[in-house]
């Protein structure tokens, strides 16, 4: 394998690691945010802000470390899927900065503390909706024609990527229900365990509609997954998904704290694979691949010696804060 064929991969899997744990941190905690207005105490939405506050802003990072890595690495592709969902990136991008805005005049207002609240929820709820969309989009294929996007503006607006974007909620909020469920006590913990089942219902509901929709619509998913000797490597994917799902039931009631949150990871990652799976190799489906879209060698070699040095101090110093805070959270105490 020469270094043309090499880099896109590595680059490639840079990017898709990015991607996850931007889904997996910012996950839970615009998770927290949709759960906000569920419960009706204000102490224990105190709490719940709490135990989101050292990490939300940090959790971005990874977003722009997966939009950065995809313009320095796959500028073709960039310039397709950025016009090709506009739209949805751009209300995805509002709704982050007005939870962001609404997460820093809660702690100071008073009187219109709840209105804070209400915009909290709001824009944690677009933000995760917007994602789902841009994500449908893109899992459903870009029209392109000539190396540039051929599709109109609302061309990611179909049942397919609504369908994902409403599916994405649930997927999130379990999520944030497992980590409150790890962080909190009392009856915090027990609203957060009721969140997580139900959340959890809707998850896996969500992901077979999605699977059975992308296998009927797409014949070369279908083949991929179905296709001798494919089916025998690919099968473990789906029945550890429902194996997950149960240990993470059973989890809610039994077990230390800490460990809903890391199942939910478990079964975030098992779809993300299987996503993986539908649609390697292409960067932008049907008919752009890592390798098509890719910079030049030379360029990828130059921009993966910044990522070997930027990409380790990320993971250190979200590792080293995620320590610091570690253990059970009060609204009047804080991390204890």
């Amino acid at each position: 394998m020469t270094e043309g064929d090499l880099l896109p991969i590595v680059w490639a899997a840079i990017i898709a690691g990015g991607v996850f744990m931007y889904v997996l941190l910012d996950g839970f905690d615009l998770g927290v945010g949709m759960l906000f207005l569920t419960h009706p105490d204000k102490a224990a939405r105190d709490t719940m802000m709490t135990a989101v506050a050292p990490y939300w802003d940090g959790n971005e990072t990874w977003l722009v470390i997966g939009g950065a890595g995809l313009l320095a690495a796959f500028p073709r592709a960039y310039g397709i899927i950025l016009p090709a969902a506009y739209l949805p990136i751009t209300v995805m991008l509002i709704a982050l900065i007005f939870r962001g805005v609404a997460f820093e005049f809660r702690f100071k207002a008073e009187r219109s503390q709840f209105l804070w609240d209400i915009a909290f929820c709001v824009g944690s709820t677009v933000a995760a909706f917007a994602q789902g969309v841009v994500l449908g989009a893109f899992v459903q294929g870009i029209k392109v024609e000539q190396g540039a996007y051929a599709g109109g503006a609302f061309d990611w607006l179909t049942p397919f990527s609504l369908l994902v974007g409403v599916a994405l909620l649930p997927g999130y909020v379990l999520l944030g229900a497992c980590w409150l469920y790890g962080k909190t006590e009392g009856a915090l913990r027990d609203h957060a365990r009721h969140a997580a089942r139900f959340a959890l219902v809707g998850v896996m509901a969500a992901m077979g509609v999605i699977s059975l929709w992308m296998v009927a619509f797409h014949p070369d998913v279908r083949a991929r997954w179905f296709a001798m000797p494919n089916i025998l490597f690919l099968a473990p994917v789906p029945l550890a998904t429902l194996a997950v799902a149960g240990l993470l039931w059973r989890g809610l009631s039994k077990g230390p704290d800490s460990r809903p949150f890391l199942y939910a990871i478990t079964l975030f990652g098992l779809g993300y694979l299987g996503l993986g799976v539908s649609r390697w190799p292409f960067v932008v489906p049907p008919s752009l691949t890592i390798w098509d879209a890719a910079a030049a060698p030379r360029t990828l070699a130059f921009t993966l010696v910044g990522a070997a040095i930027c990409l380790p101090a990320v993971l250190g110093y979200t590792a080293y804060v995620y320590r610091v805070f570690r253990g059970k959270v009060s609204s009047s105490h804080g991390y204890h």
